[in-house]
C-alpha cells in the first residue's frame, strides 16, 4: 500500500518553527530578543562544544525591526538587518545554506531565520511603491509598507516553486543544472507562471525541461526556501510518454537512474562519484519517496 503522502511527519530545513505568529501579538512592546543577519548570513555565537548556536540579541526598540512571533518564554522575537562591519565582538556570521546543509542548528532556530531572511530580504528589495515611486514607510511591525504618496498597501510575497521527482518504468528521472556542484543531480524544479495550478505547473516544467510527458502529479511535501523568499512545493510524478529532449539553457544533462544506484547516490557511495543533495534539501526526500515507489523496492 502507498504511503499517504502530505500526511507523514516530514520536516524540512527551514520549515518547523515554533514561533507564535499571531498578527496581534506583533505590537507588544515586551522584551524584545533580535537575531541579526548581514545579507544570507546570520550573526552566530560558537558553543564550547564546538558547534553553533544562534545569537539572540535584547533590543529594546529600534527602527526596521521585523516582528517573527513570540517564543515559549514571551519573548518577542525580532529580526534586524546589520551591515558586517556592525557584527558584534564575540560572534561570526555564517551562511544559511551552510548551518542547514551542515546541520549547525537546531529546525526551530533554522526555521526562525527563514522567516527573518525572507522578510528582511524583502524591505531590502522593496524600498520605493511599484505603485508611484515614493519611499512606502515601514507598517505592521514589517508585515507591510505604506506609500504616503498614492495610500498603496504592499505586502511580503513568497515565490512559489513545484519540484518533482518524475518516475518511470525506467527508474526515475533526474537533471543536472549548469552550476550544479560535480556529480550532483536533483529533481526537476520551476517557478509557477500566474494561472496555473501546481499540477499544470508540474507538468509544464517537466516537459520544457526534458521532454517528457506526466500524467499523475501528486503532493509530497513542502519546504520554506529562504533564496529569497520561495516555497518549495514537493511532487511526485508519473511518466506517462515522451523520450529525453534535454532543454540545453536549463539543463547540462538528463537521465533515468535506477534503484540500485540512486540508493548508491542518496548513501553517498556511488562509485562514479554521482550524488543526490543533501538531506536538508527537499530535492533528497522526493528522489528517496519515489525510490521506494519502484520495483523492488
Amino acid at each position: 500500500m502507498s504511503k499517504p503522502f502530505g500526511l507523514q511527519p516530514l520536516i524540512h530545513a527551514f520549515a518547523g518553527g515554533k514561533l507564535d505568529r499571531r498578527a496581534q501579538l506583533r505590537q507588544q512592546t515586551a522584551l524584545r530578543m533580535a537575531v541579526k543577519l548581514a545579507g544570507d548570513r546570520a550573526v552566530i555565537v560558537e558553543n564550547a562544544e564546538g558547534g553553533a548556536q544562534l545569537a539572540y540579541f535584547e533590543e529594546p526598540g529600534a527602527p526596521g525591526l521585523v516582528h517573527l512571533g513570540v517564543s515559549e518564554s514571551g519573548a518577542s522575537i525580532v529580526a534586524q538587518a546589520i551591515e558586517e562591519s556592525a557584527l558584534p565582538a564575540g560572534h561570526r556570521l555564517a551562511d544559511l545554506r551552510s548551518l542547514a546543509m551542515q546541520g549547525l542548528l537546531g529546525t526551530h532556530e533554522l526555521a526562525v531565520l527563514a522567516q527573518a531572511r525572507s522578510l528582511l530580504s524583502w524591505h531590502q528589495r522593496h524600498r520605493y511603491c511599484a505603485n508611484c515611486g515614493a519611499p512606502p514607510q515601514f507598517a505592521e511591525a514589517g508585515y507591510r509598507r505604506d506609500c504616503g504618496s498614492c495610500n498603496a498597501q504592499h505586502f511580503p510575497r513568497t515565490d512559489p516553486v513545484v519540484i518533482m521527482a518524475v518516475t518511470g518504468p525506467e527508474g526515475v528521472l533526474l537533471g543536472r543544472g549548469h552550476a550544479f556542484q560535480p556529480g550532483v543531480y536533483s529533481a526537476l524544479a520551476g517557478y509557477m507562471e500566474p494561472g496555473e495550478t501546481i499540477e499544470e505547473a508540474a507538468r509544464r516544467e517537466i516537459f520544457e525541461e526534458t521532454g517528457v510527458i506526466a500524467q499523475e502529479v501528486r503532493y509530497h511535501s513542502s519546504q520554506p526556501w529562504p533564496f529569497p523568499s520561495s516555497l518549495m512545493i514537493g511532487l511526485l510524478a508519473k511518466a506517462g510518454g515522451g523520450g529525453i529532449e534535454i532543454d540545453a539553457t536549463e539543463l547540462e544533462d538528463a537521465r533515468w537512474f535506477g534503484r540500485a544506484e540512486l540508493l548508491d547516490m542518496l548513501a553517498d557511495r556511488h562509485r562514479g562519484g554521482l550524488k543526490t543533495p543533501r538531506a536538508a534539501a527537499i530535492a533528497h526526500h522526493l528522489i528517496r519517496a519515489a525510490v521506494e515507489e519502484l520495483p523492488g523496492s
